[in-house]
């Protein structure tokens, strides 16, 4: 059984990930915290950068704390992008192909919680 733990914002490293110039993620509760089923993470997007296409093998819920940007999602066969800002959720499900951009002239950040395990990424062209 895990033990409770709260963590502080200067505790968070992000670290730059390779998907996309000016995309960094910090771990803020995960398996060094011992969390038995779930993985939440903060993501920024600085502005201008893009996310390319890519499907996730596990789904993702995420909640977008500042900043404006655009998310693309495939649906139906058929790519839509909704204009997205603060205090919008969404339900990305695993296998669907998904993209961001940041449009606007201050960084975007968002919560992504996921569960445990392996989270293969695959871009999409």
């Amino acid at each position: 059984m895990p033990e409770p733990v709260i963590r502080h914002p200067e505790e968070i490293e992000y670290e730059p990930q390779s998907a996309a110039e000016g995309l960094k993620k910090g771990v803020l509760i995960g398996k060094a915290q011992d969390a038995p089923n779930f993985r939440m993470r903060r993501f920024t997007l600085d502005p201008g950068e893009t996310v390319p296409k890519h499907t996730n093998a596990v789904e993702h819920e995420q909640y977008v704390l500042e900043g404006e940007y655009v998310v693309g999602l495939r649906e139906d066969g058929t790519d839509t992008e909704y204009e997205i800002g603060p205090g919008d959720s969404l339900l990305i499900p695993a296998g669907t192909v998904h993209w961001y951009r940041n449009t606007g002239d201050t960084q975007a950040a968002f919560i992504c919680a996921v569960p445990n395990g392996e989270d293969e990424i695959q871009l999409v062209e």
